[in-house]
């Protein structure tokens, strides 16, 4: 009896409670583990999640300060420029004299503001633009419809931010543009085509430039 007691009873006793222990400690460390995942708001998976692009940080908008009084024969116009990746509208200032205030010195003054270097602020808050350095525009041709602005490339081979900046700052001032569209041609001898500035070109002047251009007679 005492060789049974000695050798087989306690050998036992201590498997069989070192059994529940041991189970009891690796339920606590699960049950620890999981609670401490729902309180980061963390469910784990095995398939990669894809969260989109992430939120730019360009601010689009410059520091608000004291405005200086414009120079004597000058006027403010708007115009686009690019930020994130949309069109976004910036104040300018252009001088225009009285022997140039017609419709063509207006869009010549637009255009070159186009083609300037952003302001330092204007680069701090995003700013850029993509309008070609060297384009020009002109008054329209014999036989072209009245109110016709003539670039010196042809619209559709501009790239498609720089044509929907150029689109949108014409077809916005009240001089240059009817109905928020504006009449563009090249040089060319294809007809002007009516060029149409919405609220898909402003969100997305990459893949829509031309929205609702339409041959106009």
């Amino acid at each position: 009896m005492r060789s049974e007691r000695a050798h087989g009873a306690p050998r036992g006793g201590r498997a069989a409670r070192r059994g529940p222990r041991r189970a009891a400690v690796a339920l606590a460390a699960v049950v620890a583990g999981a609670a401490l995942a729902a309180g980061c708001g963390i469910r784990s998976t095995t398939v990669p999640v894809d969260a989109g692009a992430a939120p730019s940080r360009m601010p689009c908008r410059t520091a608000s300060g004291e405005v200086p009084a414009p120079p004597p024969q000058s006027v403010s116009v708007r115009i686009y420029l690019v930020c994130a990746s949309q069109l976004v509208t910036v104040d300018r200032t252009v001088e225009l004299d009285e022997s140039r205030s017609g419709r063509l010195a207006v869009a010549q003054a637009l255009l070159g503001e186009l083609q300037q270097e952003p302001s330092a602020g204007e680069r701090r808050a995003g700013f850029s633009t993509v309008v070609p350095a060297g384009l020009r525009v002109s008054g329209p041709r014999k036989g072209d419809p009245e109110g016709t602005l003539r670039l010196g490339e042809q619209p559709e081979d501009l790239p498609a931010e720089a044509l929907a900046q150029v689109v949108c700052s014409y077809a916005e001032t009240e001089t240059l543009g009817t109905g928020g569209a504006v009449l563009l041609g090249g040089p060319g001898d294809y007809a002007p085509r009516g060029y149409l500035c919405t609220t898909e070109t402003k969100n997305r002047p990459a893949d829509v430039p031309t929205v609702g251009a339409a041959e106009l007679s």
